[in-house]
């Protein structure tokens, strides 16, 4: 938002004529009526010595006198003038301002609105859950200490690293959304990722995540090695989250993602809290084959964390504590190191 300017001293008709800083001679030669009184004519002009007329010292002077006093009642009444227009510019000019923000605010609520439709008509259940792994491993390389990286498209230039294996798939799945919204108006790949993701997890039951619009897309890939590991304890874990500017709380949040696709946390199709309440039931821990297949070690890891496991009971009793706490960690992930257009 742009703050309309102010003058620094407030200009007043009644300090315009006179400041007290000005002398008093000048004062009183802008008395009107004291040149109205008649006074003695001029002496006669002097010849000089090579001939040509000169004005008396006196009468130069007061030519000179006059001048000025002209010239300080034209700055005067231009200054009058700015105080008595000043006001009106500044009010056009802020409402100029609160127009294009009003516009622009309009013109997101549209484009979002035509993403969503597109993007509903590709994503299913079935495929949530790829699409929603795609927001993650674009928006995870993001590191405080160097702002970069970040949801920012850059995962189209990725595909080929080990860590993203199996993402050709939801993003061919997008292309074809995404086609289609730019026949009609251009949308980044960082957007269009961002929304696919929030449109994933409400398809599937869970919470509704407002997303906003106007992420740049990065022309290179972003530095590799940045995503988690599936190896890291819960000690790592928070350490890799805390370079991203995630709380640990936002760790656990984030982690309950897992409950969608084929890591055994509930059904594959339905986001819920199932992933914090098979963590606390720790099924690797059976000696049946089948139950050691749940989940990542990283997964088995947080529930070992003091700190952690605080949040997991919470959300394990408490789906709507959880659902709100995603929806603020996803929006947050979303927006780190986001480049964002100009209105």
């Amino acid at each position: 938002m742009m703050a309309s300017p102010s003058p620094s001293t407030p200009l007043s008709p009644l300090n315009c004529s006179c400041s007290p800083s000005r002398p008093s001679s000048l004062r009183t030669k802008f008395e009107l009526p004291a040149k109205s009184r008649r006074s003695p004519p001029p002496p006669p002009p002097v010849r000089s010595r090579a001939g040509a007329l000169e004005p008396p010292s006196s009468a130069a002077a007061d030519a000179a006198s006059s001048a000025g006093d002209a010239l300080r009642v034209s700055r005067r009444r231009r200054k009058l003038l700015s105080v008595a227009t000043l006001p009106f510019l500044l009010h056009l000019r802020r409402d100029c301002a609160e127009g294009m923000v009003a516009s622009a605010a309009e013109l997101d609520i549209d484009e979002y609105t035509m993403i969503k439709e597109e993007v509903r008509k590709v994503v299913s259940k079935a495929k949530a859950a790829g699409v929603l792994r795609l927001v993650f491993h674009d928006a995870g390389t993001f590191e405080m200490g160097t702002n970069s990286g970040g949801m920012n498209g850059s995962i189209v230039y990725e595909l080929e690293r080990p860590e993203n294996a199996g993402l050709k798939k939801p993003l061919k799945i997008l292309e074809k959304a995404k086609g289609e919204v730019d026949a009609k108006r251009p949308v980044s790949w960082a957007d269009m990722i961002a929304i696919a993701g929030a449109e994933a997890v409400s398809v599937c039951g869970g919470p509704t995540i407002p997303v906003v619009l106007g992420r740049l897309d990065s022309m290179k890939p972003d530095p590799e090695g940045r995503l988690p590991e599936e190896t890291l304890d819960a000690f790592g874990l928070k350490q890799c989250f805390q370079r991203k500017g995630l709380l640990t709380q936002e760790l656990v949040a984030l982690s309950g993602a897992h409950t969608l696709g084929s890591k055994g946390f509930g059904s594959p199709i339905v986001f819920d809290n199932s992933y914090y309440k098979v963590l606390l039931e720790k099924p690797w821990m059976s000696s049946a084959g089948m139950p050691s297949m749940v989940g990542l070690p990283s997964d088995r890891a947080l529930v070992e964390d003091d700190e952690c496991l605080r949040w997991i009971e919470k959300y394990a009793n408490d789906q709507d504590s959880f659902f709100k706490d995603f929806k603020n960690a996803y929006v947050k992930l979303v927006n780190s190191g986001a480049r964002w257009r100009s209105l």
